[in-house]
């Protein structure tokens, strides 16, 4: 019944169905504003807490949270990247219609097939993406494609090192007034340690000073709310 219901069912138009898409592709934006506001917002709170580590001498924890802060700067560009391309995915949409009027057909758009590919590859989109495709493919905007496989961890093996150069770069912007005021020797020593340690984080910090439960809690807590707004 519901396939004859489909059958009787009017197919809508070209400027129906860009409608339909770009309010859906609206939607989407919204929803990655949001999200960048949350990890924004929880920034805030992770800058209070590396000036507070860095007023304790705990350069090993100072470390380890601009090590996230990091992390969800990259994760904020990330987003604002996905919602530029929503944009442009819009903008070429509306060309195809365009076009539409004078041919009397939607046309392929290899550049619309190119961006939605890469937004499927983004965890916060997949799902969405994958729908679109569905549909531009039956409505004959794009073609039907396979896609690659991709790692969607934000910190993959070949961003770690950049991770690393920037981190002592967030430490000297964010706690470099306070730690200008340790004394040279042991902030050199501090800050060599935090560098060049190899041990896990959790361990880290602890050979470097932090013996206070508390703290460690606090930093695990903070680690734990900025994973779940970046997710």
């Amino acid at each position: 019944m519901e396939k004859v219901k489909n059958l009787l069912k009017p197919r809508p138009t070209p400027q129906q169905q860009l409608r339909e898409w770009q309010r859906r592709l609206r939607n989407e934006c919204r929803v990655l504003d949001r999200q960048i506001r949350d990890v924004q917002r929880e920034e805030k709170n992770v800058e209070k807490a590396i000036r507070e580590a860095a007023k304790r001498n705990d350069m090993g924890s100072a470390k380890a949270l601009a090590k996230e802060l990091v992390r969800s700067r990259r994760a904020v560009n990330r987003l604002y990247e996905n919602k530029a391309q929503l944009n442009s995915v819009s903008m070429h949409l509306g060309e195809i219609v365009a076009t539409a009027r004078t041919v009397g057909h939607l046309s392929k758009s290899t550049e619309v097939m190119k961006i939605v590919n890469n937004l499927m590859k983004a965890p916060e989109l997949a799902a969405t993406m994958q729908e679109f495709s569905k549909e531009m493919t039956k409505a004959g905007v794009m073609e039907e494609m396979v896609n690659d496989a991709v790692d969607s961890a934000l910190d993959s093996e070949d961003m770690e090192e950049e991770i690393e150069e920037e981190v002592d770069k967030v430490l000297a912007s964010v706690a470099g007034e306070t730690a200008s005021q340790l004394p040279d020797a042991a902030r050199t020593q501090k800050i060599q340690q935090a560098s060049t340690s190899k041990v896990p984080e959790e361990r880290q910090a602890v050979a470097e000073g932090v013996d206070d439960d508390d703290d460690e809690e606090d930093l695990e807590e903070i680690r734990a709310r900025l994973a779940k707004v970046r997710s």
